[in-house]
């Protein structure tokens, strides 16, 4: 019996020894930090869908006494306690701005009216607050009440992403409230009040005088630019493309491909750090404005031209990982959600609409929606994003600000990222060829 069991084993062959003559070793499976390859439309939807869920649920739109936490019956008598019923994030604001339009874009791309119905939900109930709030605020304008940013915008960041967002869901018709009040208060904001250089570049006074920010690039432009498409008035657009210009002319490093994040005009040398979600601001902002901006217009060529720079050096900053970093060329900082959905956005829009060569671009952008897929947890919430920061002029300061699930600056840029995905994956094909991620071609 030992001996046929024995003889059993000797007619084994014996087992090669894998190495370079006997194994494909190219085909071996790498050990990837994301998911590699092309995402599945239902895959991505899934993630929109999960943040949606969360959204819905704990940003109600409701006016309470903020002592009994008691429910005020709209358009009854004015209570001075009246606040809108808290959740995880505040219905009127820069962040929240750009998560209405994320879930406009949402709808657009699945066809899934739910998402739009979150923006003319949340709008519609800011409008209907108009005329309870009005004289509360116009008394006392600096009172911090809800609606205070909505009728009496102090800053930029109160006008701009509010007001393109308005503009946007005016135009798809679904608001019934008429926003066109609301859209002209934030609009005069933007062009007779925010204090400006000598040459009329928006400017503020903090943290020194006369500094630009690179953030109000987006906190004004699509503003202007949506206005501009609204109402045909070609005067919108000119200073939209005068920003814009005028901006990267004192920011744009044209040797990196990157914006610094501020200029202060009283500085001989500038500290230049290049703060990861300030540049999606700028980036997302020359997207918006080539969204509308008419192709016969003769500032368009240089807003596309500066399209194609940031995004080239945006690329060639990348992490392995498909994650952008907190400072973009220092890859010891940390690796950043929202900057990094911003630029997948703003990629796949371009690819989608012919500014950026997709065979260059596409295999980036899918990597960076990998990236960012994994940090949306089951609950919708969005890890990773660096809360709101101001502008620095020491590494310390970029290198160590903290992130949040409740940091709002996340949310709209991941819903923007995955409708453009979705529209990016249908009209575009992908391939694993020779084990790397390319698009398709026609052969």
């Amino acid at each position: 019996m030992v001996s046929l069991l024995g003889g059993a084993l000797q007619a084994q062959p014996a087992k090669l020894k894998a190495n370079d003559s006997t194994t494909p070793l190219h085909l071996l499976q790498p050990d990837y930090p994301v998911p590699y390859g092309q995402p599945k439309i239902e895959e991505v939807t899934g993630v929109i869908r999960r943040i949606y869920t969360y959204l819905d649920a704990n940003t109600p739109t409701q006016l309470i006494d903020r002592e009994t936490k008691k429910d005020l019956v709209p358009g009854g008598t004015f209570n001075p306690n009246a606040v809108f019923k808290p959740g995880d994030f505040r219905l009127v604001s820069y962040e929240w701005g750009v998560t209405y339009a994320g879930m406009l874009a949402a709808s657009e791309a699945t066809g899934d009216a739910r998402y739009a119905g979150y923006t003319n939900k949340r709008l519609q109930f800011i409008a209907e607050q108009v005329p309870y709030f009005r004289a509360q605020v116009l008394a006392d304008p600096n009172a911090n009440t809800p609606m205070r940013g909505v009728l009496a915008p102090h800053a930029l960041d109160d006008a701009g992403a509010m007001c393109a967002a308005m503009i946007k869901a005016s135009r798809a018709g679904g608001v019934k409230a008429d926003l066109k009040p609301l859209i002209d208060n934030y609009i005069n904001y933007i062009q007779t009040k925010e204090f400006r250089l000598a040459d009329g570049t928006l400017a503020r006074n903090r943290p020194q005088p006369n500094t630009l920010w690179l953030d109000d690039l987006f906190m004004s432009v699509p503003a202007l630019a949506q206005m501009g498409k609204l109402t045909g008035d070609k005067r919108y657009y000119d200073e939209a493309v005068k920003q814009v210009t005028q901006f990267a002319k004192r920011m744009f490093n044209a040797q990196k491909g990157l914006y610094m994040h501020g200029w202060v005009e009283g500085m001989a040398v500038h500290p230049e750090f290049h703060w990861g979600r300030a540049n999606g601001w700028g980036i997302l902002t020359a997207v918006e404005l080539l969204d509308v901006l008419p192709e016969d217009h003769p500032g368009r060529p240089a807003i596309l031209d500066l399209l194609k720079a940031h995004a080239r050096g945006l690329a060639a900053q990348q992490s392995g990982t498909g994650f952008w970093h907190q400072l973009l060329d220092r890859n010891d900082t940390y690796l950043e959600t929202s900057a990094t959905a911003i630029y997948v956005y703003a990629f796949a829009r371009a690819i989608n609409r012919g500014w950026l060569d997709p065979l260059a671009y596409a295999p980036a952008t899918l990597l960076g929606w990998n990236a960012v897929s994994t940090k949306v947890t089951q609950g919708g919430q969005v890890e990773g994003v660096c809360v709101g920061t101001g502008m620095g002029f020491d590494p310390a300061f970029y290198y160590y600000r903290p992130i949040n699930v409740y940091a709002a600056h996340g949310y709209g840029p991941v819903m923007l990222a995955g409708a453009e995905v979705i529209n990016m994956l249908k009209k575009h094909t992908f391939e694993i060829n020779d084990s790397s991620l390319q698009m398709t071609q026609a052969k």
